[in-house]
């Protein structure tokens, strides 16, 4: 059986073009951080870094499957597909605007079935088969956002601050206040295949409860 994210997990790949709250338990990621603006070419490798490690994880488990039937009873899912890429973004400079001063990780989750020593064998094999600069930086590791506000932005990237206001009014109705200036994006579609009035992007910011207003 195969895992489709889109499929299985509806609750947090397919939300709304409007405010939501949502508790998200804990993941697991391969991540890799950096810092400066995501048009240049070293986010770009980053995200080539991450990409190769994923499908090596996804393919040693699909093959390991159907070499060894009679260990499958051990996963849920023979095979899976990718994640989508994902992004935790703030910035250090005194404009969310200026590119130049971003700071992010960037991530694709692995279902829970996959293991660091899973990773580090994947790992290993795209050292030797596929090096990249880049490749010492990322990491197998786990995160939990709790409780969040979220909501699906379609169209440019630039155009996030006024779905960020939406998501601020939203928590302010109902009692909860956002943590930090940090927030996660995650990608549902690859903005290199689509026009940028099309883009399909999860915001999301963590929150707690406060008094109601």
């Amino acid at each position: 059986m195969k895992h489709e994210w889109k499929k299985h997990e509806k609750e947090l790949y397919s939300i709304k073009k409007e405010p939501s709250v949502i508790t998200v338990p804990r993941q697991k990621f391969i991540m890799i951080s950096g810092k400066g603006n995501p048009n240049d070419a070293d986010f770009s490798e980053r995200v080539g870094a991450l990409y190769s490690l994923a499908y090596s994880i996804k393919m040693r488990h699909k093959a390991f499957c159907s070499n060894n039937p009679d260990h499958n009873k051990q996963f849920e899912y023979l095979d899976y597909t990718v994640f989508p890429l994902e992004g935790i973004w703030t910035s250090a400079g005194n404009s969310p605007l200026d590119k130049d001063s971003f700071e992010y990780t960037i991530m694709i989750r692995q279902p829970d079935f996959i293991t660091q020593e899973m990773f580090e064998a994947a790992y290993s094999v795209v050292e030797k088969k596929k090096p990249h600069p880049f490749l010492k930086e990322v990491v197998f590791d786990t995160m939990e956002d709790g409780l969040c506000v979220q909501m699906l932005h379609i169209g440019l990237f630039d155009d996030e601050p006024a779905s960020f206001a939406l998501m601020d009014a939203f928590s302010k109705d109902n009692g909860l206040e956002r943590i930090s200036h940090t927030h996660r994006e995650i990608y549902l579609n690859d903005a290199r295949k689509v026009q940028p009035a099309k883009y399909q992007t999860i915001l999301r910011y963590q929150v707690r409860k406060g008094g109601v207003q």
